[in-house]
């Protein structure tokens, strides 16, 4: 059985939630995790999607909060002010799951620009509700592609923040969530150090070493003494996830 590293990160993300658990939901490859573990080991998890729909029950994944897939397969939709002061702001929301352009050492996200913001080489989707998920969600898990270019020794445009510049920035900013606690990616898992919140990395994936991830990241990244490899996915992980449709807008 083989498996392509795309399908082992979506795995290892699905496999980070707990049935239960009230899930803010990003596009893109987090609502895959998210919709992935929702049909293996958490129907209990509750799916929140920035468009206002609770309890989202997708057959098929949209690629923008727009479709009406989501409105057609949730339990409830509200207005948007009502998911954030609600839901969001108080700490309801167990997990964020986000993705960005770039993470940088701290877990700070950007999906604002690539170089200048007045210049930029790159002008990004931008914010949506990312930056108000990273800050009040009880914990935060980041899903992208391990590369050079994404992962950076400081993002160009903090629009979402992980840890800032070090392990007390949060709570001097007076953050109610814990910040991102993994980073899961298609080479293994980084999670923030307890002393200095920079992420080490702390599992590969079957068939990856260091070197690679050392090679793919923008600082020189510490490894755990207890470094674990990723478990293989299942037949039953594996046919679900290829089962599963995304469709555009």
């Amino acid at each position: 059985m083989s498996w392509t590293a795309d399908e082992m990160m979506s795995i290892a993300a699905a496999r980070a939630l707990r049935d239960g658990q009230a899930c803010f939901v990003g596009i893109g490859l987090p609502s895959k995790a998210a919709n992935l573990a929702r049909r293996l080991h958490a129907p209990g998890l509750v799916l929140i999607y920035e468009s206002g729909t609770i309890g989202t029950e997708p057959d098929e994944l949209p690629l923008s909060i727009g479709d009406g897939i989501l409105a057609d397969s949730a339990l409830a939709v509200v207005s948007v002010p009502e998911i954030f002061n609600y839901w969001l702001q108080p700490g309801r929301i167990d997990v964020g799951f986000l993705s960005g352009a770039q993470v940088d050492r701290f877990g700070n996200i950007n999906t604002t620009v690539i170089g200048p913001y007045d210049e930029p080489d790159v002008r990004l989707p931008g914010s949506g509700g990312a930056p108000e998920i990273a800050a009040s969600c009880r914990e935060v898990i980041i899903v992208m592609r391990h590369t050079l270019r994404a992962f950076v020794e400081r993002v160009d445009f903090v629009t979402s923040l992980g840890h800032g510049d070090g392990p007390d920035d949060r709570r001097t900013l007076g953050l109610r969530g814990a910040g991102p606690t993994r980073v899961i990616t298609d080479l293994g898992v980084l999670e923030p150090d307890p002393d200095t919140a920079e992420l080490v990395l702390t599992a590969l994936h079957q068939g990856v070493t260091v070197e690679q991830v050392r090679a793919e990241t923008g600082w020189p990244v510490e490894v755990s003494a207890d470094l674990m490899i990723t478990a293989a996915p299942s037949e039953q992980e594996l046919s679900t996830l290829r089962a599963m449709r995304t469709v555009g807008v």
